[in-house]
């Protein structure tokens, strides 16, 4: 679970609704200063259990190098809303609600730079696959070539048995993960406000969706050959330690796809919360080098 840092949005950012032809969506914007050259468009999507929020810390440094940033809360993630049918959050579905939320937020027809975290990284390459014209680049962070490892899958059919339980309901569900926690956990130390915010992420999001994602993170086939077809610059990034994919299955995933690799030190499975500044920092530098690389020649870079 992504702890972001801060809950305040900088001056150069916004939280309003994404309408699209797929419904409304809950984002954060943020748009570059005064004076600043643009360098390109951003969409950012969560992973599971995660939201917006993940990539507040993320906002004001992009902003700054020139990129438009758009985080979205997917359908049924926090603010945004969904229905109570499992169904409706099928990677199909989900990857549908991308191009759809491209598509309104960016629809000048300049390409835009796609980055999908852990879940969102699956989702993200499953509307890549569908639909590669309206984006840029691919960044997939923290995410693997398939399915979660072992351990976390055992953890993952706990909670979705849990969630599909009557007797249980989300508020019992998060004190029992709570009361498991060890006493070293990240959440042991996490502010109040922070800890506020996370239990009424949870509190917020729909349990289909989490009960459909969950079992999507658990059976992901490998379509790391379909991404590698793709003619678009490709972009690993991680901490130096996930609990999800195994760091080494990523660069692995990396040499395949022929995409550059990136390791943020310090962090583990949430880079963009952890580590923001490191990882702002590589965003931005790949972004405008895949500007460059898409610029007609003779153009200047976005």
């Amino acid at each position: 679970m992504s702890r972001p840092p801060s809950l305040a949005l900088p001056a150069c950012a916004r939280a309003h609704r994404l309408r699209t032809s797929r419904g409304d969506f809950a984002v954060h914007e943020a748009v570059p200063p005064a004076g600043t050259p643009p360098r390109g468009q951003v969409l950012l999507v969560p992973g599971f259990t995660g939201s917006k929020e993940d990539f507040i810390a993320l906002l004001e440094p992009l902003a700054q190098r020139g990129f438009r940033v758009l985080a979205v809360d997917g359908r049924g993630q926090n603010e945004s809303a969904g229905p109570g049918d499992e169904s409706a959050y099928a990677q199909e579905e989900l990857a549908q609600d991308v191009l759809a939320q491209t598509a309104a937020a960016f629809g000048d027809g300049e390409p835009v730079h796609l980055l999908g975290h852990s879940l969102g990284g699956l989702i993200t390459r499953a509307a890549l696959i569908k639909d590669p014209s309206p984006f840029a680049s691919f960044t997939i962070m923290s995410s693997g070539p398939g399915a979660i490892a072992q351990e976390q899958q055992h953890r993952t059919k706990m909670l979705i048995t849990a969630l599909a339980d009557p007797k249980f309901d989300m508020e019992w569900i998060w004190r029992a993960m709570r009361a498991l926690d060890p006493p070293e956990a990240p959440e042991a130390s996490t502010p109040r406000e922070i800890a506020e915010f996370l239990h009424r992420r949870w509190l917020n999001t729909v349990p289909e969706q989490l009960v459909a994602t969950g079992r999507q993170l658990i059976a992901e086939p490998d379509r790391v050959a379909e991404l590698a077809a793709l003619p678009l610059p490709k972009h690993v990034l991680s901490g130096a330690v996930d609990y999800a994919w195994p760091v080494a299955l990523m660069d692995d995933m990396a040499v395949r796809l022929g995409a550059r690799r990136t390791v943020i030190e310090g962090a583990e499975h949430s880079p963009a919360a952890e580590r923001p500044a490191p990882t702002a920092r590589a965003l931005a530098d790949f972004w405008e080098e895949a500007g460059r690389d898409e610029a007609p020649e003779g153009s200047a870079s976005r």
